[in-house]
């Protein structure tokens, strides 16, 4: 999108104010579908940081999600998490993954986690 989305960057803020880490949005951005519910940026640095920081290969990278998020102006990411891309039948991962998406790239939206079920 040129121009962000107004009501998608109210979602955002009312996430980043603390509100709800209970909103689920899937979002079309780049072609690709992602789902999933968000977090305030805060909570996201630190869940990666968390995970980053049990790694042996990845541990270095944990201190660059450590620091404070930018707080001025309207959220310009989402941050996902417990998400999945979903291709063809599948969500990738199945376990849900961390994900940071620029709103200006967001295509498409709708309120809700979808879920693909092979009956």
């Amino acid at each position: 999108m040129s121009k962000p989305d107004e009501l998608l960057v109210d979602v955002a803020a009312l996430v980043e104010s603390g509100h709800s880490n209970q909103m689920s949005l899937t979002v079309v951005a780049g072609g690709a579908v992602l789902t999933g519910r968000l977090a305030p940026e805060a909570v996201w640095r630190q869940r990666v940081s968390e995970v980053l920081a049990d790694s042996d290969a990845l541990g270095d990278f944990a201190a660059v999600f450590t620091g404070p998020p930018n707080q001025e102006g309207p959220p310009r990411y989402l941050h996902f998490h417990v998400a999945r891309i979903l291709q063809g039948p599948v969500g990738i991962p199945e376990t849900g993954g961390m994900y940071r998406v620029a709103i200006e790239d967001v295509s498409a939206w709708s309120m809700g986690d979808v879920s693909y079920f092979d009956h």
